[in-house]
């Protein structure tokens, strides 16, 4: 049966104007840069000066829509909601003085050049036009090189492989015969490539040079080959005892093998790659022992409205009198909107971000000053939240993806939140500061005794900082630090 009741509720809705903020918070300087651009290509009533050099994607407008369906007389009489002041630019400076030429025909331009190489996939092509191969062999060779991964390994499975070219090409192969060029394609260079696996790789490399020239390089062939399971988990000693060599002999053939390249793709492609440069969010500077902060000029666009739907909008709200005109009027006075919607987010969005790493700077004014890593006070994004009053979840999206330049280096904004530890003493410390003091015992260790977790946990006692052992393996991992039997050397 239907019946009817009261029902109060309290819910919580963001407006598509913190909506847009939220998206714009979280994306590096780079990245807004693109927005902007994007923003303004799908908003004509949004410009930027020509001197500036920002971008950003469109933010998505949902109001004012709806109002379309209303009288038209509404429009002709003076509403309170729509003042055309609200719409026009502060100054009254006309667009042609806004405009700089400081050019002329004898100036020399320069343009940066950029390079196109080619890829490691064109490079194995090139090397295939030099085979006679039919052209069912071609077809295999091709698609082969196209299952290869960028550090030149052939991940896919050779059965798999059978059922593609069956599906794809049409062309009814074997096992063996892709094997038989997969061959072929492992005698290209660079060596190593088409390998399955790295034992693979790095005895297909040793396979290239002269074996009877260096004795080494066929003991390293040995190792590898039938050792490769010990090998890799450094059992040198069982490895000396089965093959029966010194250990000389053994530090001979491993020297030979570390100069191997256990991703021959990448020799290529990592040239042929472009760079991707990291474009600080903030820079710190220190001057004469005072820190001073400054934003990327990127974060500060120099967005305005478009002065030509300014005045669109001026002409259609004094002159409405057909349908069309009235539709032309609100689609104008709907851009204009979320144009000043997005201007206004970019400045609240450089607000935030200034006054937050403003905190995180005075908050570590030691470390800045110092670049001591034992001088970073531990911190976490409620303590940041506290003292900027805006939610954990704002710091967080101003922490993500952003970069500070300092005296010492960019580093990762997020890289300066650490939990806190007590000592012995009842100091609070930083987690990033045992972590350094543990990166500093691994680098001063005796490599042919490495030291374990256990003698690192006691080391670390001595020092003031008792922590389990378990926590000592945690740190180690997070500083990709292998086990202590995987960095014993000869």
């Amino acid at each position: 049966m239907l019946n009817q009741r009261l029902q109060q509720k309290l819910l919580q809705k963001l407006s598509p104007q913190q909506i847009l903020l939220m998206k714009l918070l979280q994306i590096p300087s780079i990245a807004l840069e693109q927005r902007i651009k994007q923003e303004i290509e799908e908003n004509p009533a949004l410009d930027e000066s020509a001197e500036s050099e920002e971008t950003d994607e469109l933010s998505e407008r949902d109001d004012i829509a709806g109002e379309e369906k209303e009288e038209f007389e509404e429009y002709d009489s003076k509403d309170d909601e729509f003042d055309l002041n609200d719409y026009m630019d502060d100054d009254d400076t006309p667009s042609y003085r806004l405009n700089v030429n400081n050019t002329s025909s004898d100036d020399e331009h320069r343009e940066v050049p950029f390079v196109s190489d080619t890829s490691f996939h064109d490079v194995l092509f090139s090397q295939l036009g030099y085979r006679k191969l039919n052209e069912t062999e071609f077809i295999i060779a091709s698609n082969i090189i196209g299952n290869l991964d960028d550090s030149g390994y052939l991940q896919r499975d050779i059965n798999a492989m059978v059922d593609d070219l069956a599906f794809t090409q049409n062309i009814s192969t074997s096992k063996d015969e892709i094997l038989k060029i997969l061959s072929i394609i492992q005698e290209f260079d660079p060596a190593g490539v088409g390998a399955r696996s790295l034992q693979e790789c790095l005895l297909i490399q040793l396979r290239r040079k002269d074996e009877d020239y260096n004795r080494y390089i066929k003991l390293a062939i040995q190792i590898l080959d039938r050792y490769f399971i010990e090998f890799t988990k450094k059992h040198y000693d069982k490895i000396i005892k089965k093959v029966g060599i010194t250990e000389d002999d053994l530090k001979g053939a491993i020297a030979e093998i570390l100069k191997l390249n256990p991703k021959p793709g990448n020799s290529i492609s990592e040239t042929t790659k472009l760079n991707h440069y990291i474009l600080p969010d903030f820079m710190i500077f220190n001057n004469n022992g005072i820190l001073e902060l400054s934003l990327n000029s990127r974060n500060a666009p120099e967005l305005r409205l478009s002065r030509s739907y300014t005045d669109m909008l001026q002409s259609y709200s004094e002159s409405k009198k057909t349908r069309q005109q009235k539709d032309a009027f609100m689609f104008i006075k709907q851009k204009i909107d979320s144009a000043k919607w997005f201007i206004d987010a970019i400045k609240q969005r450089q607000n935030t971000l200034y006054v937050t790493m403003s905190a995180i700077m005075e908050y570590q004014y030691e470390y800045f000053l110092t670049g001591d890593d034992t001088r970073l006070r531990p911190m976490i994004l409620k303590d940041i939240a506290e003292i900027v009053s805006l939610d954990i979840s704002t710091i967080s999206r101003v922490a993500n993806s952003k970069y500070v330049q300092t005296p010492f280096g960019t580093f990762l904004l997020k890289s300066f939140f650490s939990e806190s530890m007590q000592k012995d003493d009842g100091e609070e410390v930083s987690t990033r500061e045992i972590k350094k003091i543990l990166t500093d015992c691994l680098d001063a260790e005796n490599k042919s005794k490495p030291l374990t977790d256990e003698q690192l946990t006691g080391i670390l006692k001595e020092k003031g900082y008792a922590i389990a052992r378990r926590t000592v393996a945690k740190y180690r991992e997070q500083l990709s630090i292998p086990v202590a039997r995987l960095r014993k050397e000869l």
